[in-house]
């Protein structure tokens, strides 16, 4: 595992860094913030030990932009502080931080501090399941393309608006952002108990094969619902239940399959609706083009409040530039557009 240390005290900088090389660990170096920043955007880092006070940029600074932008995984951060209080304490969690440790350190609790960070580390092979089963069930319509790392990338920037909506800010937190990436690649994963005649039809559904591809809502949700049974004490079951159930119901209660009505309907599968539809609105099918982006926002402004919850078309509208940043991203160059 590759740690970066970031101490603008060079002796301390240097023996942070030899206590960690002397028991195997890959470890780089920066002096602030800022040069961190670079660091991490070129090497894979997967944990990081920063002080609290630097010049041009600090640890909670640091801390805090490294929670806002997004990752390919889990950076676990630690604080090195010269802060022993409460208010400080609060603080550096609040700014994201996983663990402390106090000046002047101890190498063998530093050590220990390091094998915590790698254990929450493992817990990411996690994520790397669920993401393959949920891949594995997109694997039977080979038309959809990169959709799930899309709809993961879409969802999280939803969330994260909503966490400067007052509205929201007792739900959507770091832990919330976190899960819905997590678990909004399951959203379809009951398809796989819908027909090949229905799922792989070249061309739009009849009536009956409608009704029928609507039961991946149910099947889904039954199935994670057996999961919850089992281990409820397990949160991510409970946001991908509500997903898997949730994500076709309509603001104004004419979705499927309960036809919830707006609140009723839970906040993750209010954000994995939006992002579903605008994800399928601008991706290529057998039977229709790509639409770009202004005839999707248009279609989707359309449906606000009858389709969509406002509050997520509205950080929809205000995160438009890098909704069309993931789109481009994760879609083939020369794919037609309407």
């Amino acid at each position: 595992m590759k740690i970066l240390v970031v101490d603008d005290d060079e002796i301390t900088r240097e023996m942070l860094a030899m206590t960690l090389q002397a028991e195997g660990y890959d470890v780089v170096t920066a002096d602030n913030g800022k040069n961190a920043l670079e660091i991490m955007g070129r090497d894979r880092i997967r944990m990081v030990i920063s002080d609290w006070t630097m010049p041009e940029m600090d640890g909670i600074e640091l801390c805090r932009r490294l929670r806002a932008e997004s990752s390919d995984g889990y950076i676990y951060f630690v604080l090195l502080t010269a802060h022993s209080g409460s208010a400080e304490t609060v603080a550096g969690f609040e700014a994201g931080a996983d663990d402390y440790i106090v000046k002047p350190f101890n190498s063998t609790e530093l050590l220990m501090r390091v094998k915590v960070g790698e254990r929450i580390q493992a817990l990411e092979t996690r994520h790397v399941t669920i993401f393959a089963l949920a891949k594995l069930a997109e694997s039977r319509d080979p038309e959809t393309g990169q959709h799930l790392e899309r709809i993961r990338e879409y969802c999280r920037v939803l969330a994260q608006q909503l966490m400067a909506n007052e509205k929201y800010r007792a739900v959507v937190n770091r832990e919330f952002v976190e899960m819905i990436y997590l678990t909004s690649p399951l959203h379809d994963i009951g398809k796989v108990g819908i027909p090949d005649t229905v799922l792989l039809k070249p061309g739009r559904l009849s009536d009956r094969e409608f009704e029928i591809m609507k039961e991946h809502t149910a099947i889904g949700g039954n199935t994670l619902g057996a999961a919850l049974q089992q281990y409820p004490h397990i949160e991510y079951l409970h946001m991908a239940r509500d997903i898997t159930l949730g994500h076709h119901e309509r603001y104004d209660g004419q979705g499927y399959p309960r036809k919830l009505v707006g609140e009723e309907i839970p906040l993750c599968a209010r954000i994995v609706a939006l992002a579903d539809v605008y994800d399928a609105l601008t991706s290529k099918r057998v039977y229709k083009h790509a639409f770009s982006h202004e005839i999707a926002k248009g279609i989707i402004t359309q449906e606000n409040g009858t389709h969509f919850d406002p509050d997520i078309v509205k950080a929809f509208m205000q995160k438009e530039d890098t909704f069309i940043g993931i789109k481009d991203t994760f879609t083939k160059i020369g794919e037609p557009e309407e």
